[in-house]
């Protein structure tokens, strides 16, 4: 397998034969500029929605009586449901047509915005924002999955990272939207503002987007293998959630029964006739080099954002408007990493890519983690947005060509449903961290610390998994993009 420039299994196929089923509406060429578009969309609303609602947490916890780090659930309980529905909604496109697919996951979460917008209750706007994310973990794979199927083999790496550069005006935008929105008018508007853009992206979908599937496996799903991971993500979540509310026993035994549901899902899949993932996937080491690099790079950039966001608001005392134009400094370096990382993967080996990426991104959250003021935050955080951002990004650009087009939306749902779930897990743990050692130390100390240890963390783990990427695939001779 070549890193150099990842060749996709399927570089021999022509754009009209990639998928192996078109129904018929799929009938004739694909319409790329319309299919990136609506990718691009469906990634646009996932990521504007977490990043602006991210910023307005503390106003929503003082406006509907709780505390921000309870309300933590309505990011890391979004971002944990999208995880345990993206190996399933993927595999569904896979199965039963990915355009239809994407259609429900829009209208899903279109539906639980606007629900949880009007709810004046924490726990019914939790219990949306968990549905929520249910739908988002629908469409959030098979965005890249249509654009694999669309796209010919010597142009699925820049597309891909087209889609994410649009899509990343999201991440511009939504601190900013989100802030001065909540500031000037309501956090309601942040979520309500979801409607109108999914009505648009379904709009685009419907006229620019074929339908396409796998046609070698039935139009079935593993109902068993769904209900195991998805309970085993849930149960070891609300464990590491509840560890300082509960007794030790209570939270351990959670914890463990949710470790077993996963180990059960591993078994289950390897008896399975049709498993809703083929785990030779893992046995790809480029796939699987990738999306841990990918991993890595996520769980650094947003635990960073949710405790960057405690520091500038609980104890800077920035307004969420101010702190939402501090934060423009990680999400614009972000947007300008998105579209860049498909053009450095035609060039570059992607894995050492990657890990020296993370490595920039590691040095700017280091420098964000010591506060002081926005001599300290600017830098910082450009750096940590461009690093982090675009080892992310550059995950799903590299793991869609190194998997046959058939089975697109289970490979990108699968990395997706790691980079994204552990992540979201990890946001639990840091709000029950930065919660149980503010007790002892302060807030500013626990959050500083906490930065300061991801920051370290994420260097290691992105130079050791260089490391591994140089002694598992020998370097390759770089290609010229076409």
């Amino acid at each position: 397998m070549q890193f150099g420039r990842l060749h996709p299994q399927h570089h021999g196929d022509s754009p009209g034969s990639r998928s192996a089923d078109h129904g018929a509406a799929g009938s004739g060429q694909p319409r790329l500029g319309l299919t990136l578009i609506a990718a691009s969309v469906c990634i646009f609303v996932v990521q504007l929605d977490f990043l602006a609602l991210n910023l307005a947490l503390p106003r929503m916890a003082a406006e509907l009586g709780t505390t921000t780090t309870d309300l933590q659930w309505v990011i890391s309980g979004y971002m944990l449901a999208l995880a345990a529905a993206l190996i399933p909604g993927g595999r569904l496109g896979d199965i039963l047509g990915r355009r239809r697919m994407l259609l429900i996951g829009l209208a899903l979460f279109a539906a639980c915005s606007l629900a949880a917008g009007l709810s004046s209750e924490p726990g019914i706007v939790i219990v949306m924002r968990i549905v929520q994310g249910v739908g988002a973990g629908v469409l959030f794979p098979l965005a890249i999955a249509i654009v694999t199927d669309a796209y010919p083999p010597d142009r699925t790496m820049r597309a891909i990272g087209n889609a994410y550069g649009i899509g990343a005006l999201a991440l511009a935008l939504g601190p900013v939207f989100g802030g001065g929105v909540t500031e000037l008018l309501s956090w309601r508007v942040v979520l309500l503002f979801n409607v109108p853009t999914c009505a648009a992206a379904i709009a685009v979908v419907l006229v620019g987007v074929r339908e396409s599937r796998d046609s070698t496996v039935p139009r079935s799903i593993d109902l068993p293998g769904v209900l195991t991971v998805a309970l085993g993500i849930a149960g070891v979540t609300y464990a590491v959630d509840r560890s300082t509310a509960w007794p030790a026993g209570w939270t351990a035994g959670l914890a463990a029964a949710g470790v077993l549901l996963l180990v059960a899902f591993v078994l289950r899949e390897r008896v399975a006739h049709w498993p809703l993932v083929a785990l030779d996937l893992f046995r790809n080491r480029p796939y699987v080099i990738i999306t841990l690099m990918a991993m890595v790079a996520n769980i650094s950039f947003v635990v960073a954002m949710y405790g960057i966001t405690i520091h500038l608001q609980e104890i800077d005392g920035y307004s969420p408007l101010v702190a939402g134009l501090v934060f423009l400094a990680a999400s614009v370096s972000a947007g300008i990493a998105a579209p860049l990382s498909g053009r450095l993967g035609e060039r570059f080996d992607i894995p050492r890519t990657m890990a020296t990426t993370t490595l920039i991104g590691a040095v700017g959250l280091f420098l964000a983690s010591f506060g002081g003021g926005l001599p300290a935050y600017l830098p910082g955080l450009a750096l940590t947005g461009f690093g982090y951002g675009m080892g992310w990004t550059m995950g799903s650009v590299g793991t869609q060509v190194v998997v046959p087009t058939e089975r697109a939306g289970q490979a990108s749902g699968v990395t997706l449903a790691v980079v994204i779930g552990v992540a979201g897990l990890c946001v639990a743990a840091g709000a029950t961290l930065i919660e149980a050692r503010a007790a002892h130390v302060g807030l500013d100390a626990s959050v500083e610390g906490l930065l300061r240890w991801l920051a370290v963390a994420s260097a290691v783990a992105g130079a050791a998994m260089g490391v591994l990427a140089a002694r598992l695939m020998p370097r390759t001779t770089t290609a010229t993009a076409g």
